[in-house]
């Protein structure tokens, strides 16, 4: 017999467009197979703070196309200790919670692994994260809308350095994993794609633009945050004085990639992943993560989502040396 009655759900870490998609899918999914929902406000903090309220099919109603999360999101350094954690289960437990749906990326899902280890609790991970770098997952919510953001807005930029024969280097996030670079690097046309999982970045950029110094064309090298060699201003720095005669300069997409309304992908992701959560809950699952692959839902254990990691394909790899300037010249 289940034991499910009463489910929390809230979005941690960094907001990601399909939030609100997800929170919806719970919300309503739950209520549908007569269970209690009730919303957690800022992520764990407010688990602490007890800041958590009922809600109904009305309180997701129009929300599906908004960006960002109602719920709000927080990083929680309470969370993180034995004692926070504590309290946030007496609040669970104050308001008889039985377990709790968390959106959100690898850290979000290290604290509810913990928790659920430490307190009889069970949790449900949903993969929200526009970095898309959670293992056990073809996609995570907000990925696709941000490659669209990135996209346009390279797009943009390419007229400009057309317009005025520009060097543009282009830094997108992406701190520890590439694939919002490289894909968003393949769609927008980017002549040089330089992302964490790659080594000698700034040699690749330099050979690069030495050949453009002979042809003289203006062009776009997209930059992942997270690269050893620094940021795309400081890569910029060091190159522009090796080559004054272009006019190189450089733009920092950073937080409009999380923001916008979530493409109709993110929405259908999302809303399956949500009615998917509440599903594994009424099956008894504890700390597993929902997840998509090969387009089929999946269930991945949270530890495994934690301590392993999820590698860009190499076929894509291949296909940005084959179809822009990627990496070093094959012997």
């Amino acid at each position: 017999m289940n034991k499910i009655k009463r489910i929390g759900v809230l979005t941690s870490g960094g907001d990601a467009p399909g939030m609100n998609a997800a929170i919806r899918a719970v919300t309503r999914a739950g209520i549908n197979n007569s269970l209690e929902v009730f919303g957690i406000r800022r992520g764990y903090e407010g688990m602490i703070d007890g800041d958590i309220f009922q809600m109904n099919s009305e309180t997701v109603s129009g929300v599906i196309q908004k960006g960002g999360t109602f719920l709000l999101t927080a990083r929680s350094k309470r969370f993180r200790e034995p004692e926070g954690r504590r309290e946030a289960y007496e609040q669970l437990k104050r308001i008889g919670l039985d377990a709790v749906v968390v959106i959100g990326g690898d850290g979000s899902f290290t604290g509810a692994n913990i928790m659920s280890m430490e307190y009889d609790i069970s949790f449900i991970g949903i993969p929200g994260t526009i970095d898309n770098d959670l293992y056990g997952t073809d996609y995570t919510i907000g990925y696709d809308t941000a490659l669209n953001t990135v996209v346009e807005a390279v797009d943009k930029i390419r007229d400009t350095a057309s317009s005025h024969n520009r060097i543009f280097f282009v830094e997108v996030m992406g701190r520890e994993a590439g694939f919002v670079a490289i894909n968003s690097g393949i769609a927008s046309g980017a002549e040089i794609i330089m992302i964490p999982e790659e080594k000698n970045q700034i040699e690749k950029a330099r050979r690069f633009l030495a050949e453009r110094a002979r042809k003289n064309k203006s062009s776009i090298i997209l930059v992942a945050e997270g690269l050893e060699e620094g940021s795309a201003m400081e890569i910029a720095s060091m190159l522009t004085p090796e080559f004054p005669q272009f006019d190189i300069r450089v733009s920092i997409l950073g937080h409009i990639q999380r923001g916008g309304s979530p493409s109709a992908k993110d929405r259908i992701i999302a809303s399956r992943m949500g009615a998917a959560a509440v599903e594994a809950l009424l099956d008894n699952q504890k700390s597993i993560m929902v997840g998509v692959v090969n387009d089929v839902i999946v269930q991945v254990p949270l530890n495994k989502t934690i301590k392993l990691h999820k590698a860009i394909d190499e076929n894509l790899i291949s296909l940005a040396e084959g179809i822009c300037t990627f990496g070093p010249p094959k012997n």
